[in-house]
């Protein structure tokens, strides 16, 4: 079922990309102002993104497992060259703008990518003297911070999905950042960086339709898109503000020994070797659910751009953040979806209370850790299992087919590729669980389509042995008469009230929905056993004792953070059986005197008294039925057993024994 949860919170972050907000974020967590309402496209009802408990988890879980493999095949880094072209050492290098230099700073918009008309007055956005470069103090607000808000016409190219670039200059006071003019233009006087200030997303449309009757609820015009431009509709996005930091540093380094990603930042001059004043675009608070879309309908756009001086360390956090992953074979698409996964951490930053944040942080840490040792204690039973009396091998199968489900529905609705994977993975460890519940032989004498070995299975001899057989068939057929009934009627609702894409994926989100509601049910086979057996001894307890507590902190946070209903109810439900777990445990305790199959029991002998008495010779004489009830005197007296006195003469024949 966690597989199952896992897989539904990361598909319904595969949502149409655009629409407004009631307010746009600034970089200081401000609340700026609304996009025009006719902007904004009737777009299908999104479904409910994850929630931040889930995102936190997974990528707590995902960090740890990238920083495991990574150190397996982590090499020492290679040295740094010190040495220069000429075989001298580097120099240390110093910021071309010492502390406390009066600079101007300059701001253009421009469709080009490199601007070169300074002249023009209407691509000049902001303009701001005097401005002291590590100055915390001044501004409005006494933070060092500047800001400068206008309303920006387009033409009709970035209407239609163009460009639109911002250009950033900072020169020392009394210089131009225009090259042409020389009397004012100084090259080491002058720090330049530019960015393209709008944003490409994909929208996707899934041309849904009730299956019955054929009718959709999606915009006609949605429609006339997708078939104008395809399911997948790349458009220009707009977020009207934006951060230009200026960082407040004068580390002495040295060229190549930079440390990424703050290598990408800091640009030195190719002749004095020092370096500029590093200029960050900042635009992480800019929350992805705030960008809207820009068409024809647009005659401007507002644009709130901002000035603040940044410290070094805020600095590398930021740029941390930002950088993308070098893995550019899972495609941009995966940085899509990342970026809408971030959003709901930022607004865990930005709303949640900080001690509770803090504990969010810790419980998912030790969250990721017990999902750890649940998985790698499941592999290590399964591993070492040699007997399989007491555990339902029919909830083994029940398992990789709901697997299976689950896999061919991400695949279906386009999950990212690290969840795919994931899933992938799964369903490979549950295949594998089968050749260890069941004989898996290849039949090379008949191939399937004369090509392929025809595999067999063949139920184990400790399963089919024991009573766990029959009670397993029994419990799933009387789990059979409950699961039948509710899937039919599920399959109905789904067919009359919900819209799919075809027959195909109406059996796909059927079957999904389905097991998400009701696959805690096929838990009960294995209580079922228990109760037949009077046992639990033969489950994997530690395993199910970290599932049990992930469970119980997925309740805790399910009534603090905001989370759909079902999983709550899902959470809650999961509770429930593994209370019937404990409550089995308690009534069918372990018994350590107990003897098994093999003649052991949990006590150890302490004493040869400890040990049942050994079987006494057939005998009717008095003396002999003394002799078997009461320890060998320590010295021969009469009457003692013919084993305890010296023997006198030669020992009697059989005959002779059998006659006495």
């Amino acid at each position: 079922m966690a597989a199952a949860q896992e897989a539904d919170g990361a598909g319904s972050a595969v949502v149409a990309a655009g629409g407004g907000s009631s307010g746009q974020v600034t970089s200081n967590g401000s609340i700026g102002r609304d996009p025009p309402a006719e902007t904004q496209p009737q777009n299908p009802p999104p479904q409910p993104a994850p929630n931040a408990w889930q995102i936190i988890k997974g990528v707590l879980f995902r960090i740890f497992i990238i920083w495991a493999i990574s150190s397996w095949f982590r090499r020492g880094p290679a040295p740094q060259d010190q040495a220069g072209p000429g075989g001298a050492p580097r120099v240390a290098s110093r910021n071309l703008f010492p502390k406390d230099t009066l600079m101007n700073l300059h701001v253009y918009i421009s469709e080009h990518e490199h601007f070169t008309d300074f002249n023009a007055t209407s691509a000049l956005f902001w303009e701001q003297h005097d401005l002291v470069y590590g100055d915390w103090t001044s501004g409005e607000n006494s933070d060092g911070c500047y800001e400068h808000f206008a309303e920006l016409d387009i033409p009709q190219s970035v209407q239609q999905n163009g460009s639109i670039y911002i250009h950033v200059y900072f020169t020392k006071s009394g210089f131009h950042p225009d090259p042409r003019q020389k009397a004012l233009y100084r090259r080491l006087a002058t720090v330049h960086m530019s960015r393209m200030i709008n944003k490409y997303k994909r929208r996707r449309f899934q041309k849904t339709k009730n299956l019955l009757t054929g009718e959709t609820e999606a915009d006609p015009e949605m429609i006339k898109r997708a078939e104008d431009y395809g399911p997948v509709e790349v458009i220009s996005h707009w977020h009207p503000n934006i951060t230009i930091n200026i960082v407040d540093d004068h580390t002495p380094w040295v060229k190549g020994s930079v440390p990424p990603p703050l290598d990408q930042y800091v640009k030195f001059d190719a002749v004095s070797g020092d370096y500029y004043p590093i200029i960050y675009f900042n635009d992480y608070w800019n929350l992805q659910k705030d960008y809207y879309p820009i068409n024809e309908s647009l005659a401007s756009l507002p644009l709130r751009v901002s000035f603040c001086p940044l410290s070094l360390w805020r600095w590398q956090l930021y740029a941390a953040q930002s950088t993308k992953s070098p893995w550019n074979f899972l495609g941009d698409e995966l940085y899509e979806q990342s970026d809408e996964e971030q959003d709901s951490v930022k607004v865990a930053l930005l709303e949640t209370n900080p001690y509770l944040l803090a504990l969010t942080i810790i419980v998912s840490i030790v969250h990721s850790v017990f999902e750890f040792l649940a998985f790698k204690n499941d592999i290590q039973f399964w591993n070492s299992r040699q007997s399989l009396e007491g555990l339902s091998v029919r909830s083994v199968f029940f398992g990789v087919f709901q697997s299976f489900v689950v896999l061919l529905y991400i695949l279906d609705n386009e999950t990212n590729f690290v969840v795919q994977v994931s899933v992938f993975i799964g369903v490979l460890i549950d295949l594998w669980k089968i050749t260890k519940v069941m004989d898996v032989r290849l039949d090379r004498e008949h191939k399937v389509a004369g090509l392929f070995p025809r595999p067999t299975f063949k139920d184990k001899s400790t399963y089919v042995e024991s009573s766990t057989k029959v009670y397993d068939d029994m419990a799933f057929r009387y789990l059979s008469w409950i699961l039948f009934p509710l899937l039919g009627c599920y399959a109905v609702y789904s067919l009359l009230y919900l819209e799919h894409k075809g027959w195909y994926s109406w059996v796909l989100s059927m079957l999904y929905g389905f097991l998400l509601t009701f696959g805690f049910i096929t838990m009960t086979p294995q209580l079922f056993i228990n109760y037949k057996l009077k046992s639990v001894a033969h489950l994997p307890w530690r395993m199910l004792t970290y599932k049990a507590l992930n469970t119980f902190i997925d309740d805790l946070f399910a009534f603090v953070i905001k989370m759909p209903v079902m999983y709550r109810i899902g959470c809650l439900r999961d509770d429930v059986v593994f209370f019937i777990y404990l409550y089995q445990r308690w009534i069918y305790r372990v018994d350590p005197t107990r003897v098994n199959e093999f003649g052991m029991s949990g006590e150890a002998p302490t004493a040869a008294g400890a040990l049942p008495p050994a079987p006494a010779p057939t005998t009717t004489t008095a003396t002999a039925r003394e002799e078997a009830s009461t320890p060998p005197p320590t010295r021969p007296t009469q009457g003692a057993s013919s084993d305890s006195e010296p023997q006198e003469g030669p020992p009697k024949p059989a005959e002779d024994k059998k006659r006495d």
